[in-house]
């Protein structure tokens, strides 16, 4: 098949794009910038599209004669743009492509939105019909996407919603980077009891998913929620980090509060400035959040089989990390 991934230079969209590659298919990688490492995805012989989901134009010649379109693109941890630009890209951006796929006689549409849209899960774990509490910017307007890929669904247009927990895995030095980087110093902080839940996706099951959708009559119409099988309380995860790194690793225990509180004045001092803050509240939630969730749906109605574990996972991306020079 010919399938368009958008946010193909990322770190999801640039694994998706490999494996997709090796399956046969041809691939158009459409991104609004290079990506890390980018060439080696021309390399691939696969086509990249630089340019906006927002430009109508750019959009259109990317998606002419695709069969599949895999739209990951996003606003995602923008520090320095309105707020507006959320909603601009990430509802936007998704409206100009579902427009698009239609024109174009596109025959599935994965949409990419998140588990964030469950926001703080009060009664773990969360399954796909838990409460909508979406916290942020960025996941209020992941979810307020979904409804227009419904609306789609409904004129005919196959389409699949996934909501992946937190991705991470080689590839990618940001998302597990900062608890990677702590750890080797052999001191990770605390704040309040660690005994949130969070729910890890290694890279390699998320595309898993991504793939059993690809092909046609898998999950029409439904929306999934994608993680791993396990998840861990943070402080947990923290020392399984360690582990994989052949590390110990103290953890201290701190309140919570102060932190909450420093990281909403930095976030309001420093985006007049236009600087990045220290901390910000987003990252401060993830001492506090609950993000456990049910994947039975996606195990047996898509066939989807998360063979990676924990620790593997982080074996792997330690590894990575170490040979890139991040650690």
């Amino acid at each position: 098949m010919r399938i368009l991934v958008t946010g193909g230079t990322g770190f999801t969209g640039k694994a998706l794009v490999k494996r997709l590659h090796e399956d046969g298919h041809e691939v158009i990688a459409l991104d609004y910038k290079e990506g890390v490492k980018t060439d080696e995805i021309r390399a691939w012989g696969v086509r990249v599209v630089i340019g906006t989901v927002t430009d109508r134009a750019v959009v259109e010649d990317a998606i002419s004669g695709v069969d599949v379109v895999h739209h990951l693109a996003a606003a995602f941890r923008e520090l320095d743009v309105p707020n507006t630009y959320y909603d601009e890209v990430n509802v936007g951006g998704t409206q100009t492509v579902l427009d698009a796929a239609v024109a174009a006689g596109v025959k599935r549409f994965i949409y990419c939105s998140t588990c964030g849209v469950h926001g703080n899960v009060k009664n773990p774990p969360a399954n796909e019909d838990a409460p909508i509490a979406a916290a942020d910017y960025y996941q209020q307007t992941k979810y307020q996407a979904e409804p227009l890929v419904i609306r789609y669904q409904e004129k005919g247009l196959k389409t699949v919603i996934l909501r992946p927990a937190a991705i991470y895995g080689p590839g990618d030095p940001e998302r597990f980077g900062m608890i990677f980087r702590r750890v080797a110093k052999g001191s990770f902080p605390i704040f309040g009891s660690g005994k949130a839940f969070y729910h890890p996706l290694y890279i390699d099951n998320f595309v898993d998913a991504l793939e059993k959708v690809t092909h046609d009559g898998v999950g029409d119409g439904r929306t999934y929620l994608i993680a791993d099988r396990e998840y861990v309380t943070t402080e947990d995860l923290v020392k399984r980090v360690a582990a994989a790194m052949d590390r110990s690793v103290r953890t201290p225990h701190f309140p919570f509060w102060p932190l909450w509180l420093a990281g909403h004045f930095f976030e309001k001092t420093c985006k007049p400035l236009r600087i990045t803050p220290p901390i910000f509240p987003r990252r401060v939630d993830w001492y506090r959040q609950n993000r456990a969730f049910d994947i039975s749906r996606a195990l047996s109605e898509i066939g989807y089989n998360p063979s990676v574990g924990l620790d593997e996972g982080l074996r792997a991306t330690a590894r990575w990390y170490q040979q890139e020079g991040y650690l």
